[in-house]
């Protein structure tokens, strides 16, 4: 047998603590000195011996000394227990080792996880002190002693045993639930409340004399009240000075951000806030697919509710501010409004396209905020509809605010006035079922607390889109006009969630103001504080529920819960814009392999680039083909003037130079420099598209700027217009030349000739042309085509036939028919039995003559070839007439002049205006992005337009969750 003698402690020469166990082996009169060592490596004690021999050596060698001898069983048996024994001595040391290090691990983190707690001094100042929370603490004491004396159980009934003690509980608890349930069955009858039936029956059971128990049960109750009077006064308390550090913070860091504001931040850029950053991915969203499914899946709160049931007063609570305009029982909310709500060190709010900021803390700029969200509401909605699916989003920033993102809806309608459009009603049930059917959108349902419960109809919708309420916060307004018209007991029923079948994650009760338009944020929730104060529906038995009340507590609320639906919903669309994009990018590399996805932007700023080298290509075309350009425009726009207003009626009279002289001066001083500048105008014009064409064949071409080219050219031209003081130049050119009516050389001679020849060879061209239309096909045509003559086409032939007698027998007619050439024809036609009126007869004269005259006039052409030098040596006295080649001369003299300076203008001046035209017009279109999806179209256009969306949203949702980590 071993035991252990003694065990001493002594320190080596290196301070090392050695363990000394004696042990007395078998007859307790031979000790053995183990010494534990530790080992110098660290890796743990061993055991070792003072003497070089093993321990067995050393007990086998001291027993033998004394004369003692130990059978071979017992020595093996004793270094068995000896082993066993050296086992559980380490194992103890090991044990109890693990236990000492675990033991200050567990300190060193507990200090740890007690140093990251936030301080709770203030909680000092809140809470009563001193006297106060003595007395506070005897009227609790108090109160547990009446009620131990009210309830305390006969002795007789102990002696009952446990077994009857809990048959009279359950007996108890049966009786009392039938007493609840019958009163609440019975209505306004008065029955016994719930208190009343417990003291009864405990009276009753445990034998206890009615009055008494019944002074003791006022007694406590009365106490009972008082103290839940001070609870609540306590509470009121605490939450000022909560109320009152909150604004010292927000002054502080108010003082904070605009210092850090003013800092120079040159090389840093401005850190976005985590809402803001939210907020812009919500807005890429809804530009990514109007439709506005991808967006669906992304938390927001929407905000629905009756019409004039509080929702845009419960979310400018929330905001702090007045900021939706107002009307007396009309639908003002016509579209939805994404408010986005962040802390920042003014109050100030901003639409997403401006850059102006609405100061909330002045009404001048409160009125305007309010205006603008009425004239945008107003704007959305076109078409004859009442509301609109387009969202206003704007950004509120304050001290204080709880950052979420809120969509207030139009209220939900159940009957439709004369001014509304008929689908208003299916129209609103859509947009709120739409909102509401995102499985991440937190829905604040607002009920009107004065109205009747069983009218609402915005639960139903709820309760369609979210039956299990794991996304509804139920929120009751107006309550205290509700205090004065409902009973308190159905209004606690409502924020307890057992009178509606709806369910939801909380209810609240909040006070939006006294129905006064001028009432300021902070009047309204004095107001509000005040009511919950002294309401009845917080005094009367025992009800305490001051986390369901205020607006503030809401906002708190939906903000928590916003964050929390955020941070479980964020990875999830993250990983299927991942997908989408991946898609996207496999698409078009199978279709547009060696193009790069170019958006409408990128595409949009190379055909700008194109269209403006080609007006820089007009100031490079040659003088020549400038002239040739304006002078075959001049022409066309002129020659109709001057063959039916200045030749025809000039050759009618018989001083033909004469009337000349007139009818050009008056065309000079009048029509002829604005015409002029028309044919200027038209001739760039037409160049300019014929450059647009011939680029449109190079071997590079991309047919995508197609429809974009064509739209801006046709915008600059039409805006563009010619100088005003082109005119007035021109003008006077014109005139000078027109006085000029002698013809200075040959070759300007014969080129008047020639110039006269195609002017009456092409107005011959067009008057074969109506009098084909006008007698029909000839005899070959009629045979070769199967054609006939209709009966008008007949009548106009035997017309015909006697106007041509006339102009045989006098060559040298006059324009005009007199009364008897008239009269003659239409006589001739009726023995033929052809009756036609004299008007008839003039509207086959007029054409008829025409060609009659060209053909004069052609002939007289080819006699003046030669007789320029005639001209020269007689003049106006010629034999041979050739004032109608002098009179062309002067014409064309009148186009070279005027083509010339009107391609000096081109060149100079209204190239330049046509290119700051295309520039303003690009501008324009550029940021008209509704206008470029018009015009860029295509499946590469939206293939790469999309591709770009999804890359851009994905990186604002990794910024997103990058930065919401960082937080974490």
């Amino acid at each position: 047998m071993l035991r252990i003698y003694q065990n001493t402690y002594r320190r080596t020469a290196r301070k090392a603590v050695v363990y000394s166990t004696k042990v007395i082996c078998c007859n307790h009169s031979t000790l053995c000195n183990i010494t534990r060592q530790p080992r110098r490596n660290g890796a743990g004690p061993q055991w070792e011996q003072h003497h070089s021999r093993s321990h067995e050596q050393f007990l086998l060698a001291g027993n033998q000394a004394r004369g003692w001898t130990i059978p071979p069983h017992s020595r093996g048996y004793g270094m068995f227990v000896v082993r066993i024994l050296r086992g559980a001595l380490k194992l103890r040391y090991l044990v109890l080792g693990g236990a000492i290090g675990g033991g200050v691990s567990l300190s060193k983190k507990y200090e740890d996880w007690k140093e990251g707690l936030p301080d709770m001094k203030w909680l000092e100042d809140a809470l009563p002190q001193g006297e106060r929370w003595s007395q506070f603490s005897q009227n609790l004491i108090e109160m547990g002693s009446v009620v131990k004396n009210a309830i305390d159980i006969d002795p007789r009934l102990k002696q009952l045993g446990e077994d009857k003690l809990s048959e009279w509980r359950s007996w108890f608890d049966s009786r009392l639930d039938d007493a609840i349930e019958a009163a609440d069955y019975q209505g306004n009858q008065i029955v016994e409340t719930k208190e009343d039936i417990r003291s009864k029956t405990t009276v009753a059971a445990l034998g206890i004399p009615a009055d008494e128990s019944r002074k003791k049960y006022e007694k406590l109750q009365s106490q009972v009240e008082t103290l839940q009077t001070e609870i609540m006064n306590v509470q009121i308390k605490y939450q000022k000075e909560l109320e009152k550090m909150e604004k010292e913070n927000r002054e502080l860091r108010q003082q904070y951000l605009i210092l850090k504001t003013n800092k120079k931040t040159t090389a840093k850029r401005i850190k976005k806030s985590l809402i803001d950053m939210y907020s812009e991915v919500l807005d890429e969203l809804s530009g990514y697919d109007t439709g506005y499914t991808m967006a669906d899946h992304l938390p927001r709160v929407v905000v629905v509710g009756d019409q004039s049931s509080g929702k845009t007063s419960v979310l400018e609570s929330i905001a702090k501010a007045r900021i939706f305009p107002r009307g007396s029982g009309e639908m003002m909310t016509r579209a939805p409004v994404k408010v986005t709500l962040a802390e920042g060190p003014y109050h100030v709010a901003q639409f997403r396209d401006t850059d102006r900021e609405y100061d909330l803390t002045k009404e001048s700029d409160l009125a305007d905020l309010r205006r603008e969200v009425e004239f945008r509401m107003r704007a959305s909605v076109r078409g004859g509809k009442t509301v609109s699916n387009e969202v206003i989003a704007m950004t509120v920033k304050g001290p204080g605010l709880q950052r979420m993102v809120l969509v207030d809806l139009p209220g939900i309608i159940s009957t439709m006035t004369v001014d509304m459009a008929s689908d208003t009603k299916d129209s609103i049930h859509q947009m709120t079922k739409h909102y509401m059917s995102n499985p991440n959108a937190i829905i604040l349902c607002i009920q009107d607390g004065s109205v009747d419960a069983e009218r609402s109809n915005v639960t139903d919708l709820v309760m369609q889109c979210d039956p299990l309420g794991r996304r509804t916060i139920f929120v009751l307004t107006k309550v205290d006009l509700a205090e004065e018209l409902a009973d308190p007991d159905r209004i606690r029923k409502i924020l307890s969630g057992k009178l509606f079948p709806m369910k939801a994650l909380g209810y609240y009760a909040v006070v939006t103001g006294r129905g006064r338009k001028d009432d300021s944020i902070d009047a309204i929730r004095q107001y509000e504080e005040d009511f919950f104060k002294n309401s009845k529906l917080f005094h009367r038995r025992g009800v305490i529920m001051p986390h369901q009340v205020t607006s503030r507590n809401l906002s708190l609320a939906v903000s928590d819960r916003f964050w929390k639906m955020v941070r479980e919903t964020i990875e999830q669309q993250a990983d299927a814009f991942k997908a989408t994009r991946f898609n996207l990018e496999t698409e078009w590399k199978n279709n547009f392999p060696r193009l790069r996805e170019s958006g409408r932007d990128e595409l949009f700023d190379k055909a700008k680039g194109e269209i403006l080298d080609e007006v820089v290509t007009l100031s490079q075309i040659s003088a020549k083909k400038w002239d040739d350009a304006l002078t075959a425009k001049l022409w066309e726009k002129l020659s109709n003037y001057v063959f039916e207003n200045v030749y025809l009626p000039a050759a009618q009279s018989d001083s033909f130079n004469t009337m000349v002289d007139i009818k050009l001066r008056q065309w000079a001083e009048q029509a002829l420099p604005a015409k002029s500048v028309e044919a200027g105008w038209e001739a760039l014009q037409q160049e300019f598209i014929s450059l647009m064409e011939r680029a449109k064949k190079a071997h590079d071409h991309d047919n995508v700027f197609d429809q974009l080219k064509a739209a801006v050219v046709d915008e600059a031209i039409r805006r563009h217009s010619w100088e005003d003081k082109a005119i007035d130049m021109l003008r006077v050119i014109q005139l000078n030349t027109l006085e000029d009516r002698f013809v200075h050389d040959k070759t300007e001679w014969d080129q008047a000739v020639k110039f006269l020849e195609n002017s009456v060879n092409t107005k011959l061209v067009q008057t074969d042309e109506t009098l084909s239309q006008m007698f029909g096909p000839g005899p070959w045509t009629r045979f070769a085509h199967w054609k006939s003559l209709t009966q008008d086409q007949q009548k106009r032939r035997s017309v015909k036939g006697e106007l041509d007698k006339i102009l045989k027998n006098d060559v040298k007619h006059l324009p005009s028919l007199s009364y008897d050439e008239l009269t003659t024809v239409r006589k001739n036609l009726q023995r033929d039995n052809v009756e036609v009126d004299t008007d008839y007869i003039r509207q086959t004269w007029f054409p008829v003559y025409r060609k009659h005259f060209l053909q004069q006039a052609l002939q007289r052409a080819k006699d003046c070839r030669k007789a320029y030098y005639l001209y020269t040596q007689q003049g106006a006295e010629c034999e041979v007439s050739c004032s109608d080649v002098v009179l062309f001369w002067r014409i064309q003299q009148v186009i070279k002049v005027t083509g010339n300076a009107l391609r000096q203008q081109v060149i100079n001046r209204e190239a330049r205006r046509l290119d700051k035209e295309i520039k303003a017009v690009l501008d324009e279109f550029s940021d008209d992005e509704e206008r470029k999806a018009h015009l860029l179209t295509g499946k590469r256009v939206q293939l790469a337009e999309e591709l770009i969306k999804v890359r851009q949203i994905q990186e604002k949702l990794e910024e997103f969750i990058n930065s919401l980590n960082q937080e974490k």
